[in-house]
């Protein structure tokens, strides 16, 4: 019944599309001077809009008003990622949780405090009873995206206060919704794989002892086997994801709804909307499309080969024809990326474990012959990098998580970031944010009926 109607609405708004290019195209012209188009400026940095405690991405120095290249660094609550991921590594920890705690409370927590947290934690994991069977199951999805942001809109009806905006009550909320998440996203691919493809239905509860790393693989293969090195390594990969600052387009998209006072879930839906983007938190699975376009039509032993395809990528002859290389560049970091540096340090030994060390040789040759090739198309001599987007899809890849979930799983952790910047932006600001547009059209006078012309010309049919 809806592809009907559908296809009866398309009749009648094809032609009317025909004509709407005009009225919506807007020349370059009028973005010249103070208007900062994307809220970035000339230099290609961000518009300073506000001030935060949660994150910080560092990628260059400012000295006499210019832009010093740097290695990237990023700072959860003023602690440096690397040396978190480090810590846990060496010891052998899962870390996302203590992220996750740091990132809501500020400070690194005790070995009680944490102790607590994780017992919070383990009953936020379970979804709300009948939840995965009337919200999930009676309405899969073709992505699990829109599923992910539908569940969290219909967690409101669930929530016995969801518009108190007091810290406590958003706290309570926060760490529900950190819980929620990876069982949300395993159930929705689950239910997604047995209504579209035919798949059984494999639905496993997680269970209280485990991490959020451990949980997800659990939840998300049928045997529910997995090893400790894959649970530490989506345990970083969950870290790494965790925070990103007040200015990417998810988290300030959850400040801007924020500043309105609308409640939580509201303001998480619409960052998921953002990361759903392929701008955004789709960046990995594009540049997973582009590595099989690469591996199907290189030598990978030839650096002439590649360099001659990366050109073809540039030159819009091959590929999606988007004249990219995905996965190349970053719009704070220039000498590195502090997240890929770590991905690639770590996912070495399982790409040799897992069979992809070939794979995982080839991207480095993307990034190596890549780089210098976009710099010299720009006209830059600005150090470009390799962003996490290069490694983070061959890394779920090798850990058996399928493309449709790379995005899903991303969310699964920026969930701790997103809910951080929220209670600090309702705490902080109390001021709703209220960009401006420039208005670039005529002032026209109002025509009655039987004057105006036909802009469009309409056949009988249509």
């Amino acid at each position: 019944m809806i592809e009907k109607d559908t296809t009866t609405l398309k009749q009648y708004t094809t032609p009317l599309s025909r004509s709407i290019q005009e009225q919506y195209a807007i020349s370059p012209d009028h973005y010249r001077g103070d208007v900062k188009l994307g809220l970035r400026n000339s230099d290609g940095t961000g518009v300073l809009v506000g001030v935060s405690k949660v994150g910080s991405v560092q990628g260059y120095l400012m000295q006499d008003g210019q832009r010093i290249p740097a290695p990237g660094r990023l700072y959860y609550r003023g602690i440096e990622l690397t040396d978190i991921v480090e810590a846990h590594r060496s010891a052998g920890t899962f870390g996302f949780e203590e992220v996750a705690y740091l990132l809501l409370m500020g400070y690194l927590p005790s070995r009680s405090e944490l102790a607590y947290f994780d017992k919070i934690m383990n009953q936020a994991r379970k979804l709300p009873e009948g939840f995965t069977e009337g919200m999930i199951m009676r309405h899969p999805s073709h992505n699990i995206m829109n599923e992910l942001a539908r569940s969290v809109l219909s967690l409101y009806s669930y929530d016995p206060d969801p518009d108190n905006t007091s810290i406590d009550n958003m706290l309570l909320q926060s760490v529900k919704l950190i819980g929620y998440f990876p069982s949300i996203v395993a159930n929705a691919y689950a239910v997604q794989r047995h209504y579209f493809h035919g798949d059984s239905l494999h639905i496993h509860f997680p269970v209280p002892e485990l991490s959020t790393a451990e949980n997800f693989l659990r939840m998300m293969r049928p045997d529910k086997s997995y090893t400790d090195e894959e649970a530490h390594l989506l345990d970083m990969m969950l870290m790494v994801h965790a925070e990103h600052g007040g200015g990417n387009n998810s988290t300030f998209v959850c400040r801007a709804m924020s500043s309105s006072g609308t409640d939580t879930y509201s303001a998480i839906a619409g960052a998921v909307g953002s990361l759903k983007g392929p701008l955004h938190g789709g960046a990995n699975a594009k540049v997973m499309e582009m590595f099989r376009y690469v591996k199907e039509n290189v030598d990978p032993h030839d650096d002439g080969s590649i360099r001659d395809y990366l050109n073809k990528l540039l030159d819009k002859q091959a590929g999606d024809r988007s004249g990219k290389i995905y996965g190349l560049g970053h719009a704070v970091y220039t000498m590195s990326d502090p997240r890929a540096v770590l991905l690639k340090k770590y996912a070495q030994r399982m790409a040799e474990l897992k069979g992809y060390a070939d794979d995982f040789a080839l991207l480095q040759k993307v990034e190596e012959i890549g780089i210098p090739l976009v710099m010299e198309r720009k006209g830059s001599d600005t150090p470009m990098c390799a962003n996490v987007d290069m490694y983070s899809g061959l890394v779920y890849t090798m850990l058996g998580i399928p493309e449709e979930v790379f995005t899903p799983l991303f969310a699964s952790a920026r969930i701790a970031g997103w809910c951080a910047n929220r209670i600090e932006e309702v705490v902080t600001c109390h001021r709703i944010m209220r960009p401006a547009y420039r208005a670039v059209t005529t002032h026209e006078h109002y025509v009655p009926m039987e004057q105006r012309g036909e802009h469009l010309h309409l056949t009988s049919a249509e």
